[in-house]
C-alpha cells in the first residue's frame, strides 16, 4: 500500500531545514524523542557533507523509512552503456569548437538509467572535482527499478516531455522550462509524461562531482535578483510500501553495479533536514543587465554555482539566457565574441539563441566551447545587431543554458563519433567579412 500526497504539494525555500510528514506523529520531537520510532519505523541519516562541515555547508536529513536502506542483495556489476564519468581520456583534446543536433528518440525501450549518454566530462569524480554532462533519451518508465547516484548530485535540464521524479524524500514533476536535483545519494526513480504509462522525454544532465549547487552570492545586486529562495520547491513526505522483485542500480566510482530488493526503497514516511531534492521554475528567474551601456559579463545570468577551492571560479555554474528586455544605448546586443579561462557546454531547451540566428543550434542541441576557443556570433546574428535599430528589444521565444566550469571538458568517444555532431560547425564564422577601413598605424 502507498501513500502518495499530489506531486504539485511542496515545500517552500532552498536549502530550508524541512520537518514533513506522510503518517502524522511520526516525526520525534525534541526531548519526547522515543527509544523506538513510531509507527515500527527506523530511523536512518543521510549525510551529504561531512559531519564537522561548517554549519552553512552542513546538509543532511533524517529520514523514518519502513526498512533501513542496508537492506538489499549483493551487489554485481553491470554495462555502463554510454554513460561515462570523469576522469575519462576515450580519445585525443583538440581545441575545436564543437556542436551536435539533438540526439534522435531511442528505437527500444529506454528507462532513465539506459537513456543516459555522456557527451562530455571532466575532473575526477573519486577526487570530488569536476563534472559530467549527460543527455537522457527515455521512452520508458522505471516501474521496478530505482537509481542511485554516489558519484555525484545531478542537476536534470527537461527539454522534451515532462517527467515525475519519485524520490525518498517525495514526488517531484518537472516539465521543460524547469529544473530539478537529486542530491548525491538520493535513491529515486524516473517517470517519463504525466503518469506511469510510456511517453518520451529528452533533456539534458549536469552530473556535479564537486561541492553541492547553491546561489551565487549577489555582490553589489544586493539581497534580491537573480534566483530567489523562497522559489525553490521541495516534495512534500511520500511513500512506497510495495514488496516484490526489485532493482537498485548504482554508480560508484565511475561504474554501475545493481542489487536485488524484495521492496521498494522508496519507503521514507516522514523526514526532516535540508539535504533534499528541488525544483525551479525558470521563468522566475530575475533577469539583470544594463539600464545605460555596455554588455555585462553573462555572471549576471548564473541560477546556480558550485564553487572550487578558487574563490569566485567555480567547480561548475549553470547559466541560462531566458526571456528578457535589451535596453541598453550604443551597445552591440548579442554575446560578444569571445576567449574564456573557462569551458562552456551549451544547450537549448526552446526557441532561438540570440547569438546564433543563422541556424544549426536547435533545441536538445548543444555545443562545447573550450577553455580559451574563440566562440561568438555566427555572420547572421553578427549583421542583425549591428544593423538593428538602438531600441528596447525584447528577447521573447528562447531559453539557452550553459554548463560552465573552471575545467577543461573531454568529449567522449560517442560525442565525437555519433552522427550528430557537426562536421561544419566552424563554417559559421568563416564568411565574417574584413570590414576594416583604416590606413595608419600600419606595423611593419
Amino acid at each position: 500500500m502507498s501513500q502518495k500526497p499530489s506531486p504539485l504539494t511542496y515545500l517552500s525555500g532552498f536549502g530550508n531545514e524541512f520537518v514533513t510528514e506522510a503518517v502524522p506523529a511520526t516525526l520525534p520531537v525534541g526531548r519526547n524523542s522515543p527509544q523506538k520510532v513510531a509507527h515500527g519505523l527506523y530511523a536512518e541519516k543521510l549525510s551529504g557533507t561531512a559531519f564537522t562541515a561548517p554549519a552553512v555547508e552542513n546538509f543532511r536529513s533524517w529520514f523514518y523509512r519502513i526498512r533501513p536502506s542496508v537492506v538489499h542483495g549483493p551487489w554485481r556489476e553491470i554495462d555502463c552503456g554510454l554513460l561515462r564519468t570523469g576522469p575519462c581520456d576515450e580519445v585525443g583534446l583538440s581545441p575545436d569548437q564543437l556542436r551536435w543536433d539533438p540526439l534522435p528518440q531511442p528505437a527500444d525501450a529506454r528507462d532513465f538509467v539506459a537513456g543516459l549518454t555522456t557527451m562530455t566530462t571532466n575532473g575526477d569524480a573519486s577526487l570530488q572535482i569536476g563534472i559530467g554532462v549527460h543527455i537522457y533519451c527515455i521512452n520508458w518508465p522505471m516501474h521496478e527499478r530505482y537509481f542511485c547516484n554516489t558519484d555525484g548530485e545531478m542537476l536534470i535540464v527537461p527539454e522534451q516531455g515532462a517527467i515525475t521524479l519519485h524520490t525518498e524524500c517525495g514526488i517531484l514533476k518537472t516539465e521543460p522550462g524547469e529544473i530539478a536535483l537529486l542530491p548525491r545519494g538520493m535513491k529515486f526513480r524516473v517517470v517519463p509524461s504525466d503518469g506511469d504509462d510510456t511517453g518520451y522525454a529528452r533533456g539534458y544532465v549536469c552530473e556535479n562531482y564537486g561541492r553541492q549547487f547553491r546561489l551565487p552570492e549577489r555582490g553589489p545586486i544586493g539581497s534580491d535578483g537573480l534566483a530567489n529562495r523562497r522559489d525553490f520547491l521541495a516534495p512534500v513526505a511520500a511513500y512506497e510500501d510495495r514488496e516484490g522483485s526489485f532493482e537498485l542500480v548504482t554508480k560508484f566510482a565511475g561504474k554501475l553495479f545493481a542489487c536485488d530488493i524484495d521492496h521498494s526503497p522508496l519507503d521514507v514516511v516522514a523526514w526532516h533536514g535540508n539535504l533534499t531534492p528541488y525544483k525551479y521554475d525558470l521563468a522566475r528567474f530575475n533577469t539583470i543587465g544594463s539600464i545605460s551601456f555596455d554588455h555585462p559579463d553573462p555572471s549576471i545570468f548564473t541560477v546556480l554555482t558550485s564553487p572550487s577551492d578558487t574563490p569566485g571560479t567555480a567547480n561548475a555554474d549553470f547559466v541560462i539566457f531566458p526571456p528578457r528586455w535589451m535596453v541598453a544605448e550604443n551597445t552591440f546586443r548579442p554575446p560578444w565574441y569571445h576567449r574564456n579561462i573557462m569551458s562552456e557546454f551549451m544547450g537549448l531547451i526552446h526557441g532561438e539563441y540570440d547569438a546564433k540566428s543563422g541556424g544549426g543550434f536547435a533545441p536538445g542541441g548543444s555545443s562545447l566551447h573550450n577553455c580559451m576557443s574563440a566562440h561568438g556570433p555566427d555572420r547572421d546574428a553578427y549583421e542583425k545587431a549591428v544593423n538593428a535599430p538602438l531600441k528596447p528589444q525584447k528577447l521573447m521565444d528562447t531559453l539557452a543554458f550553459m554548463f560552465e566550469s573552471r575545467y577543461v571538458m573531454r568529449p567522449t568517444q560517442f560525442a565525437l563519433q555519433c552522427p550528430a555532431l557537426q562536421k561544419n560547425y566552424r563554417d559559421c564564422w568563416q564568411d565574417l567579412p574584413k570590414n576594416f577601413t583604416g590606413n595608419g598605424g600600419k606595423l611593419g
